[in-house]
């Protein structure tokens, strides 16, 4: 069988989708092919038990119940990537995993399903560093920082993305931060070395929980994110929320949904690509579609498309790529990063955090899991995390290429006190501790070098041809960063007040993963590959470095959307006329209040947006645009771009207020 559509993306992780709907909103016909399941969507009840239906592409499907259900918040049932519902495999768990030929002692951790592997992520929406793509060389000449911005606004506005909520760890680590001497970075652009909330894609918890809320936490009595800290779980909260309003904003549930409404996108998961057709001929192959089997049924199927875009992640887009026989030049699959992360760990007495918080315990379950952040250009970056014991058990203490801290306690190689993995009643005494403790997450700006990457492994296959073979070594230079974050998280910790500090010295862990795909060497500086047109590629894989340190998917989805409008431009003339880059005055986009893809628009520049149906003009319309729409949910999730009473709400008052300016 056989079908056709405009465009095909290949997965719906954390980029896909972002393609998806903005090509969705040009009236371009787009089918996104996922191999993983489709959660919380009715027309899969039990995902991971029985095939479902073939496909869905109507926002009503969307149940935020059904994902209560299916993400049951418990570690090992969510996040075991050998049987885990997050894992990178087949919807049936009864299988083993998709294998993947790793050829160091390192750990490659993604998720297949609609979300990717956004679906663990922490919410974690810091922009790249202008440093990385204006200053490091990697980046085309075409593209600029200032290119990226307002695909970044448009973002921001839409998730939306909002400095994350301070409980007591973060409070501690700022402490912490301040007293040795970094400064509190404000805005977006970071060219210095400070500390600052972590800009996240979770919704601001409700104002009631700063007071002695003694509710269940529940829809609608509690709306947004209820610190519950379960965004590695897959998040659900807050239960009995549609699904568009549940408070962590992966892809599956920020993006999916606003594809879907476009009534321009379907989503088929399940359904693993093997191939990428091409036409026949002379010269420059043209892609023409794909092949893809059905990961329940076996059967093969053909897709027909005028463009085919690869978002399958800096592993599987190479993979594929290589599997289809296209072209290998020279950077294909080569140049992986992958910021080398490590850990390291503090714990307080009791009276120190009395001291510092009035309160004997920092209790780094409650809050979001990754709320407060530090950068330095050119080295790295940090997060502190908290989570649920088990992950942290494994996090501080139980992952390390160091090998067993009892056998270093007299050499802990830097100003920690240990380093290296615990066990036995050592690590009960440590875990003794866990509501005394701060983790720190560091993060390296690793750069791309052509012998880290994938390739075909040439001995074992699976189903889908070759499995791909992963290969990551960290250099002198990602080592000494590495290390030099280290101590920069230990000096945070000590100024904090930590008696103890603790590095695990983690062994390289395959998360971030991007630029095996690279801009500007197999693609062109609008993500299409030089040598297949019109194919282009849509994910991490695109990223030409490792942004500077920060986290990847707020600019892999910002290069997505930035993508889908050169496609149109190239191959699609006369689809749709509003562009995220086209904008009125000050050029910031905002939400999409109407839904006709004109984003809202802040003529003036103060922070409002007055010209609220994105049509270039500021008048009564607009006012009318904001009545009419002021309950949807563009409008309710960002309050502030239409607060013109400023009294720290959007409502019918504004409207009137609008009004009055509009005819003054």
């Amino acid at each position: 069988m056989a079908t056709e559509t405009d465009v095909v993306v290949v997965g719906a992780g954390g980029d896909g989708p972002a393609i998806a709907w903005r090509l969705g909103q040009l009236g371009i016909d787009t089918l996104v092919l996922e191999a993983g399941p489709f959660h919380g969507n009715e027309n899969w009840p039990e995902p991971h038990e029985e095939p479902g239906a073939e496909s869905s592409a109507d926002p009503a499907d969307l149940s935020g119940e059904l994902l209560e259900e299916q993400f049951t918040r418990l570690e090992n049932d969510t996040n075991n990537p050998l049987s885990g519902k997050l894992r990178f495999g087949p919807a049936d768990r009864c299988r083993g995993p998709w294998y993947r030929a790793i050829t160091q002692a390192a750990i490659l951790y993604q998720v297949a399903g609609v979300g990717g592997t956004t679906l663990h992520y922490l919410g974690n929406h810091p922009r790249a560093l202008p440093l990385a793509v204006d200053e490091q060389g990697d980046w085309p000449e075409a593209v600029s920082y200032a290119d990226l911005v307002p695909y970044y606004q448009h973002l921001e506005a839409t998730h939306p993305i909002e400095p994350a909520p301070k409980t007591a760890k973060e409070e501690l680590y700022f402490q912490g931060a301040s007293a040795a001497g970094y400064d509190l970075l404000d805005g977006w652009n970071v060219t210095e070395a400070g500390y600052r909330p972590q800009p996240n894609a979770i919704l601001r918890p409700d104002e009631k929980l700063r007071g002695d809320y003694q509710g269940d936490f529940t829809y609608p009595d509690v709306e947004g994110s209820t610190l519950a800290g379960h965004e590695f779980q897959g998040d659900p909260t807050p239960f009995g929320a549609p699904y568009e309003e549940k408070a962590r904003r992966s892809s599956n549930v920020s993006l999916v949904p606003r594809a879907m409404e476009t009534g321009n996108v379907t989503i088929r998961p399940n359904a693993f690509v093997t191939d990428v057709l091409t036409s026949d001929g002379t010269g420059t192959p043209e892609a023409t579609g794909v092949t893809f089997r059905d990961t329940w049924s076996g059967d093969t199927e053909e897709v027909t498309a005028d463009v085919v875009v690869l978002a399958a992640g800096a592993v599987e887009t190479p993979r594929l790529w290589l599997n289809a026989g296209l072209p290998a030049t020279e950077w294909v699959g080569k140049g992986m990063t992958t910021h080398y992360f490590d850990y390291v760990v503090g714990v307080f007495d009791e009276d120190v955090l009395e001291e510092r918080l009035g309160q004997p315990n920092l209790n780094p379950h409650v809050g979001q899991n990754s709320a407060a952040r530090f950068d330095k250009p050119g080295v790295g970056g940090l997060e502190v995390f908290g989570g649920g014991t088990g992950l942290q058990a494994v996090s501080n203490y139980g992952f390390s290429a160091a090998g067993y801290s009892s056998l270093d306690e007299d050499d802990p190689g830097g100003p920690w006190d240990t380093r290296g993995r615990i066990v036995g009643s050592a690590l009960k005494e440590k875990m003794a501790d866990y509501r005394r403790t701060l983790s720190v997450l560091v993060l390296t700006d690793d750069r791309p070098r052509k012998e880290n990457g994938v390739s075909l492994d040439p001995t074992v296959r699976d189903e889908h041809g070759p499995v791909p073979r992963v290969e990551w070594e960290p250099s002198a230079d990602d080592e000494r960063k590495r290390t030099e974050m280290a101590e920069v998280a230990t000096e945070i910790l000590r100024s904090a007040g930590a008696s103890h500090v603790h590095r695990a010295d983690w062994p390289p862990l395959l998360l971030h993963l991007q630029s095996t795909m690279g801009m500007g060497k197999v693609t062109d500086a609008g993500a299409e590959a030089k040598a297949v047109t019109r194919l282009f590629v849509g994910d991490h894989s695109v990223l030409p470095n490792a942004l500077g340190g920060p986290n990847p998917t707020h600019t892999g989805q910002a290069v997505a959307l930035r993508t889908a409008e050169t496609i149109a431009d190239r191959y699609f003339p006369g689809a749709g006329d509003a562009r995220i880059r086209d904008g009125d005055g000050c050029g910031t986009p905002g939400p999409d209040v109407t839904g006709d893809g004109a984003p809202a628009r802040d003529p003036d520049c103060d922070g409002l947006y007055e010209d609220v149906d994105g049509d270039g003009r500021t008048g009564v319309v607009d006012a009318q645009a904001l009545f009419a729409h002021r309950e949807d949910r563009a409008v309710r999730e960002n309050p502030r771009a239409f607060d013109f009473d400023d009294d720290g709400s959007a409502n019918v008052v504004d409207v009137q207020k609008l009004f009055t300016e509009v005819i003054d």
